[in-house]
């Protein structure tokens, strides 16, 4: 009884996102919504576009101006269909056979099958440009955090992908409309702010500030490494989706979590061969021989 009593207190006090004055979109005309889930994928495709193309104006860039232009291009699919069958894959197999794949407008994308198009149209545009495929991973990865920060931005603002139950008193916990009436982590903003800002903070200081650009793999190595981390812990306050919450309760761990863990593996594997290997353009000219 007590604990029904501190329960139900907790969700008078929390926040109510019901509250906030939020819609999932910017305005509607007839049937039409723009909705702001599509407008972070838009911003956050151009912003990393528009920073791509500042990058390799600096020293050391392993590519030109039509080359960022072709991974504008690829790596925008490689984000919408990557996303869209990694989240089948990983996360309701029954789509893979059904129409309901083709409608995006749903919802339902997974950032590691997004992880996974944008490799395959790196590849795709590396391999037609003959560049080093590593280098230019690095030069990508640099600039996806911020655009995953508007994602996850655009998620709170649906009211969608909220956090779990909150066990002690949050003074930021809110009551999510789809949630019942029980105060939850806002597990969206903190993926916004730990995977998103923090990381992309730091990769771009990196990038600008220090010579981790001339060691190839260093940035898209720790990009891979703080994801994956940022997703594992962030992944205890989530929500796991309904029809997948037996994988908790069977393992332990969500299935973002056993996602996460490979890519860690491999994010701590390439900056490893970074750092063993010497940065390029500091191989030294042979001394001049005398006479």
């Amino acid at each position: 009884m007590l604990s029904l009593l501190a329960a139900t207190a907790a969700v008078s006090e929390a926040i109510q996102w019901a509250e906030l004055g939020l819609r999932p979109y910017l305005f509607e005309i007839g049937g039409f919504q723009l909705r702001y889930y599509s407008l972070a994928y838009l911003f956050g495709i151009l912003l990393g576009y528009w920073h791509l193309s500042r990058m390799i104006k600096s020293p050391g860039s392993p590519m030109a101006q039509r080359h960022a232009d072709d991974l504008f291009f690829y790596c925008t699919l490689g984000v919408i269909l990557g996303g869209r069958l990694g989240y089948a894959a990983f996360y309701k197999p029954d789509l893979l056979t059904s129409i309901e794949l083709f409608k995006l407008w749903g919802g339902g994308m997974s950032f590691h099958g997004g992880v996974i198009g944008v490799l395959v149209a790196i590849t795709w545009v590396a391999r037609r440009g003959n560049l080093n495929w590593l280098r230019v991973c690095d030069y990508i990865a640099v600039n996806v955090p911020l655009a995953y920060m508007l994602g996850r931005i655009a998620n709170f603002i649906n009211g969608e992908l909220y956090g779990r139950p909150v066990e002690s008193d949050v003074a930021w916990a809110m009551v999510f409309p789809g949630g019942g009436d029980v105060a939850r982590h806002p597990s969206q903003l903190y993926q916004a702010g730990l995977e998103g800002l923090m990381l992309g903070v730091v990769l771009i200081a990196l990038f600008w500030l220090t010579r981790a650009r001339y060691r190839p793999g260093l940035l898209v190595g720790l990009f891979t490494v703080g994801m994956g981390v940022g997703r594992f812990v962030n992944e205890f306050f989530r929500e796991p989706d309904a029809h997948l919450a037996y994988v908790v309760a069977e393992t332990g761990l969500s299935r973002g979590q056993w996602l996460s863990l490979p890519m860690i593996a491999v994010g701590l594997a390439v900056m490893i061969y970074a750092f063993t290997r010497k940065p390029i353009g500091t191989t030294k000219a042979p001394a001049a021989q005398t006479a």
